[in-house]
């Protein structure tokens, strides 16, 4: 049997990860080399700014997508980058998420957004890979997500690459932006995070670090629960990531295989970027070479 390619959880941040350098995004950069080396068919992404409307859920099978334009970001930086829909394995998708239950289908004018292809810039900088983008739902029940996730989890068998890209403490309200609206510095920290920001942060890293398999998919669920939870979190929006990557991680087959915390960023004070990953290559960039 095949192995499972690892899977990832990404906190994207605010639109300025594409253009200032970080630990994050080195990191990311780090994950995309990994998975050339691994020859990976594709990506498949949920982000965090796409929801379908009702019960429905919406696969990009748009063949020309555009982007989004990205705030405080020079066009530079994304606007000649080319994306890579595909459409085959979109269809493959909604076969899935159809087979498992889904009022899934495509969406033929869907044009991209930062979330999704802020990381695909930052992991693929010579180009993009085959990338198929599955809407999220706009209800944001953390178990329709997580299902959802658990629908394509084959596709890890295959060699696909699933990521979830969202947040985890990403609350637009309790941030403090005047570094960046004065001196265009994100990343200035005059004061530590809010208590707060910290206390849910290590609530995420605690229940990825020590839960695996069907109690993993269980343990991320009761974070919705958490007291700090609407503070770290106004809308649920930037969360449903971490739940359809918990789907895709989750199965009892994963037993044993703990989240890892590989890169973390804090910007504008309060929004952590934690970057967590499941699994790991059998091959590194330097062996892949050799």
């Amino acid at each position: 049997m095949a192995p499972l390619t690892p899977a990832y959880f990404f906190s994207h941040g605010s639109t300025m990860m594409l253009g200032e350098e970080s630990e994050s995004a080195t990191y990311w950069k780090k994950a995309g080399d990994e998975a050339l080396a691994n020859n990976i068919k594709g990506v498949i992404m949920m982000g965090a700014h796409w929801d379908a409307p009702g019960d429905e859920v919406l696969v990009a099978t748009n063949p020309a997508p555009e982007k989004s334009p990205v705030g405080y970001v020079h066009p530079s930086k994304y606007v000649n980058y080319k994306l890579n829909p595909d459409l085959g394995t979109a269809e493959r998708c909604i076969g899935l998420l159809q087979s498992a239950g889904f009022a899934a289908s495509g969406s033929p004018s869907f044009d991209w957004i930062h979330d999704t292809f802020l990381i695909l810039i930052r992991m693929f900088p010579a180009g993009c890979p085959p990338t198929t983008l599955i809407s999220g739902n706009e209800r944001y029940d953390p178990h329709f997500h997580m299902k959802m996730g658990a629908a394509l989890r084959p596709l890890r068998r295959e060699g696909y690459l699933i990521i979830g890209s969202g947040g985890a403490v990403h609350n637009l309200y309790r941030n403090h932006w005047m570094p960046m609206l004065r001196f265009s510095d994100n990343f200035a920290q005059e004061r530590a995070p809010e208590a707060w920001a910290l206390e849910f942060r290590q609530a995420v890293e605690d229940v990825i670090r020590n839960n695996t398999g069907p109690r993993f998919r269980r343990a991320m669920t009761r974070l919705m629960k958490h007291p700090l939870y609407r503070d770290a979190h106004a809308t649920d929006d930037h969360f449903m990531a971490a739940m359809f990557v918990a789907g895709a991680v989750g199965d009892e087959e994963d037993e044993g295989t703990h989240g890892e915390l590989a890169a973390e960023t804090w910007e504008l004070t309060n929004m952590c970027n934690s970057q967590f990953v499941w699994g790991r290559w059998p091959k590194t960039p330097a062996l892949a070479a050799a």
